[in-house]
């Protein structure tokens, strides 16, 4: 997909040679959406050396269905569509999180063969993705400094994590080993409006930037006119039994559309993780499509006969992060024109408001009924659904589109390379 790239102006980087950047990943695909195809991509393009420091899971590199590639990505480095890889074995380095408090409170320089390999990077910038991550870089950070190199080091927040709901002695003890570690880190990145906010209230002089999980704009998206006797739900991402994307939500939801809707479809967009299976039941194999694990860039192609997008974040009450979450499929759905239902989020339910976007049920915890309700409602009243549509496709070409993202993430590593005060760019 070619996109259109609004290039900060030349002058204002000042980079007489390339800057070097090496992203740190713990758990996360080298694949992932966010951190491959958006930040490193962004970051390569338009000028950074990027390198990404990557685990194995049983010696194999794996998708973001966790699928293990067998048969490509087997050296230990390599190039990806112009990104440096540099592989290690995830099972060599699981810390707990008592010897990781031990080294960050220790103030000293510590070392495992993984900051090794960050070390012989000598980046200017360390971006970090995970808590053990973050962990790694600040081991490199200490180490370059002794070695009078002076570097920057990020944290990338993609979630509220350890979730402060979650009263279990090991996430306590994992939320004061990050408070901890955000002491000696030079930026925070992160993808919405709560979760910056609660990391100001820990550190209120730290810079944090929101940048939000927006896909590239679709600018081959057309409107497509109201389809009078049919209707397409879609979810995008990973299903399961239970939590996001239950399963036993899509087969209610579909039994019940189906009753009122004719040639109504729920499309999967995605699926299950490698190794697990979805049994659709019988009597709604013909209403239940699934794509299965497709490319990034091919996410657009497959909302292209989706009418409305869902997301059903439960059990609320044990989880802030997901009431704060602003996720992938929330972004891919605007990004063509499709009005979202969710269940009552907080940040979804500010974002759906206040662009006129979508339906946010009155539930934190909803039922597969009261999303057909929802579906039903704007099966019947078309106008709406196409006004919806329009909000949503308005407010990714104007505001939320990762083009604009790419702004705000360059912006910061402009600020950290080339100015010697930090500051919030907001």
């Amino acid at each position: 997909m070619a996109w259109k790239v609004n290039h900060i102006k030349e002058g204002e980087r000042k980079m007489t040679q390339k800057k070097k950047v090496c992203m740190l990943v713990h758990t996360h695909s080298f694949l992932d959406s966010r951190i491959f195809q958006k930040e490193a991509k962004s970051l390569q393009r338009n000028g950074y050396d990027v390198t990404m420091i990557v685990p194995r899971m049983k010696g194999k590199l794996f998708n973001v269905n966790k699928k293990p590639f067998n048969t490509q990505f087997l050296q230990k480095r390599f190039v990806h569509e112009g990104i440096k890889i540099v592989t290690y074995h995830y099972e060599q380095f699981k810390p707990t999180v008592d010897y990781m408090q031990s080294k960050v409170q220790s103030k000293m320089i510590f070392n495992n063969p993984i900051i090794n390999l960050g070390l012989a990077e000598n980046a200017d910038v360390y971006h970090a993705h995970e808590i053990t991550s973050l962990f790694l870089g600040i081991g490199i950070k200490r180490a370059l400094a002794k070695q009078g190199k002076e570097t920057k080091l990020i944290f990338d927040s993609h979630d509220l994590i350890p979730d402060p709901f979650d009263q279990k002695p090991k996430f306590l003890e994992m939320g004061k080993l990050l408070d901890k570690m955000l002491e000696e880190i030079d930026q925070m990145i992160t993808v919405s409006p709560s979760i910056k906010a609660w990391y100001i209230s820990k550190q209120p002089t730290l810079p944090i930037e929101i940048v939000y999980n927006s896909p590239p704009l679709n600018r081959s998206y057309k409107p497509m006119p109201p389809k009078a006797n049919a209707l397409t739900v879609g979810y995008e991402g990973h299903v399961s039994k239970e939590k996001k994307g239950s399963s036993d939500k899509i087969f209610n939801i579909t039994k019940e559309c189906k009753r009122n809707i004719e040639n109504f479809k729920f499309k999967i967009i995605g699926g299950v993780l490698d190794g697990q299976t979805l049994p659709i039941p019988n009597y709604l194999k013909q209403n239940i499509t699934l794509s299965g694990w497709v490319e990034f860039h091919d996410i657009p192609k497959q909302m292209t006969n989706v009418d409305i997008g869902w997301i059903d974040f439960d059990d609320l009450n044990k989880s802030l992060n997901r009431s704060y979450a602003l996720p992938n499929k929330f972004f891919s759905y605007l990004n063509n024109g499709i009005p979202v239902i969710v269940n009552k989020c907080h940040d979804m339910e500010q974002f759906i408001r206040t662009h006129h976007c979508g339906i946010v049920l009155n539930k934190t915890k909803a039922t597969g009924k009261d999303y057909a309700k929802a579906i039903q409602y704007l099966h019947e009243n078309r106008d709406v659904l196409q006004q919806m549509s329009t909000n949503a496709r308005k407010a990714m070409v104007e505001l939320y589109n990762w083009e604009k993202m790419e702004q705000r993430l360059l912006s910061v590593y402009d600020s950290l390379l080339n100015q010697s005060k930090r500051f919030d760019i907001g």
